[in-house]
């Protein structure tokens, strides 16, 4: 039997676009504002949360350590505590403020798993609604996202406005 091959084209702009220099997580701690163009939503003590920029579906977020860190089992325990602390925070937010139907929650640990930053380790956080995975993506090369990334940004600052 053939093997199949399927396309993903809306990465391509995180593949094959320009790279910034140095890792992308710890220039974002530096940055000392919450803003659309930074995308952070929250900072905590040893952790943050921003907007995924090149997201799998609306609402994507990133939970990451402030410290460069790549390695999982070497985060202190109050790192550990508060990446899943600000895990439970996200969800519930996007719960609340998109009402999405589902979750995939996890991390790529490495670049062999798929970790596009595999030395600064952080938790993904993917909203799922029946019906969101069609063929466009596919067949159409097209990625659809429904709801605007700076209307999704807007609505999840509101929600960790009121926590």
């Amino acid at each position: 039997m053939a093997e199949k091959s399927m396309q993903a084209p809306w990465r391509s702009e995180f593949i094959l676009g320009q790279k910034e220099k140095g890792c992308v997580f710890c220039a974002l701690v530096k940055e000392k504002k919450l803003s659309f163009k930074n995308l952070i939503l929250y900072r905590a003590e040893k952790t943050y949360i921003v907007m995924n920029k090149f997201p799998y579906n609306g609402g994507h977020l990133l939970i990451v350590p402030n410290r460069h860190i790549g390695v999982l089992e070497r985060l202190s325990q109050r790192e550990s505590m508060e990446l899943m602390s600000l895990t439970q925070l996200a969800i519930k937010i996007l719960k609340k403020q998109l009402r999405p139907n589902a979750f995939n929650v996890g991390m790529n640990l490495g670049q062999a798993a798929g970790a596009g930053i595999p030395k600064h380790l952080h938790m993904h956080i993917v909203p799922r609604w029946v019906g969101d995975s069609n063929f466009m993506p596919i067949v159409g090369k097209t990625r659809v996202h429904s709801i605007p990334m700076d209307y999704i940004y807007k609505r999840l600052l509101e929600g960790f406005d009121d926590a």
